[in-house]
């Protein structure tokens, strides 16, 4: 037998030398490229002249010989053609109606993930928007009616209809949805649409979105925050080890200092929070090799979001100036000894590993209860970071301070709450008895 043979099935049967024994493979063209699938062990082996030749024997399972080997050859390219066919099939039913919009929403997050880069946390939300009806919540029990997909996903992108984008939005906000959340449902489907709209992707012929209605929100709540007195409290209740509650009776030695150990981070990490304005994401990514305490600054460069560390949420790294209290937060850390080499996490775990922003989490709502204070969100201390700051300094410190990437962000933090010299200048203007001329 020689090494190839040309076949009537339309491929060619070849005999392959590998280390532990020939195998038949076989090759053929189709739609101009050439295919080539292993058939199996081939029972052969070389002559005298080097020619193969079917070996002596009964045939062993699993082995092929000449003629099995055109039979499967012959199975191989039926079944390849037949797959090929089914491919081609439904792309040229895709090509008749067009993208589905489930397509072109798969197509969008892999843009946004591949290309925007889009942080993790940001990509679960749409995700979880955008996933199919039956889908269980993200936290506690229940499933998500995946109002888009239910009302979009098996229509062709290029026939749906701006009253068809207009109903999914009133499912929306018959569901009981807030304003803002209708806009944003709102928003993310524009945001498809004008993805699919691009010459790149898949050209469709407009954004039946862009018509709808926008609804109208409330005014966002004023902001509420810490002062730094109640952070002292917030910190010294964790510290103190009052979020815990009650303790075992029988703990180790071992075990009571490692609880106490933690409990001061715990003080500390809600302490830096609040006076460095850094999301939790930041905080929990911050390394020793990023606090410089002889210069009193902080560099922030990374972020954790989804439980994956990155960037930080601008893509840029920013310095930031250490007020006292941070700076003594920080050298009362470094004191601890252990996991405080450049490249160790400045809050972790009796392991050296990141802290969970989900356990964080819930050890601050405990120590608010334990320190009496009124129930805030975590991001609450960024809150306050930034609040305070702005009674003294201008818009474009605090947007720095901050980490913001547009200015009209920085402006809620403005005029959170008065400033004490704001309160002697409307005394001063609203003091009975006195007479002043107008300033001009």
């Amino acid at each position: 037998m020689s090494d190839s043979g040309e076949l009537e099935a339309g491929g060619t049967l070849v005999v392959v030398e590998r280390s532990d024994g020939p195998v038949f493979e076989a090759k053929w063209r189709r739609a101009g490229a050439q295919v080539k699938r292993r058939l199996g062990p081939a029972w052969l082996e070389r002559d005298a002249s080097g020619v193969w030749r079917a070996r002596r024997g009964r045939l062993p399972e699993g082995f092929l010989d000449e003629r099995r080997a055109v039979v499967r050859m012959a199975q191989v390219v039926a079944g390849h053609d037949a797959h090929e066919r089914e491919i081609e099939r439904g792309e040229r039913e895709r090509r008749e109606r067009g993208v589905t919009f489930r397509e072109l929403t798969a197509a969008w997050l892999m843009h946004l993930e591949r290309e925007f880069g889009a942080k993790p946390s940001t990509l679960e939300s749409y995700r979880y928007m955008l996933g199919e009806p039956g889908r269980p919540h993200r936290r506690g029990a229940g499933v998500s009616r995946g109002f888009v997909m239910a009302k979009l996903g098996d229509l062709p992108a290029g026939r749906i209809t701006t009253r068809r984008v207009a109903e999914l939005l009133d499912a929306v906000q018959d569901s009981g949805a807030s304003p803002r959340t209708v806009n944003l449902y709102r928003q993310t489907v524009l945001a498809i649409f004008n993805y699919g709209l691009r010459e790149d992707t898949f050209g469709l012929p407009a954004n039946p979105a862009a018509a709808t209605t926008k609804r109208r929100e409330p005014p966002p709540a004023v902001l509420d925050f810490y002062e730094p007195e109640e952070v002292e409290q917030l910190a010294s209740a964790a510290a103190a080890g009052a979020h815990r509650g009650a303790q075992p009776a029988n703990l180790e030695a071992d075990e009571i200092e490692w609880r106490a150990r933690e409990d001061a981070q715990d003080g500390e990490l809600f302490r830096i929070a609040a006076f460095t304005g850094l999301r939790l994401g930041e905080v929990l990514a911050l390394r020793w090799e990023d606090v410089d305490l002889e210069m009193r600054r902080l560099v922030v460069q990374r972020a954790v979001s989804a439980g994956v560390e990155g960037p930080t949420k601008s893509w840029q790294a920013r310095f930031l100036p250490m007020a006292d209290p941070a700076a003594e937060a920080f050298e009362r850390l470094l004191a601890r000894g252990d996991y405080t080499q450049r490249n160790d996490y400045v809050f972790c775990s009796r392991l050296g590993r990141r802290l969970d922003a989900s356990a964080v989490r819930r050890r601050f709502k405990r120590a608010q209860v334990a320190a009496g204070l009124r129930p805030l969100r975590f991001h609450a201390l960024r809150h306050a970071a930034g609040s305070l700051v702005a009674r003294h300094a201008d818009a474009h410190f605090v947007q720095a301070f901050l980490g913001h990437s547009r200015i009209t962000t920085t402006e809620r933090y403005m005029h959170a709450k008065a400033r004490p010299e704001d309160v002697d200048l409307v005394n001063r203007a609203f003091r009975i008895g006195e007479r002043s001329a107008p300033k001009t």
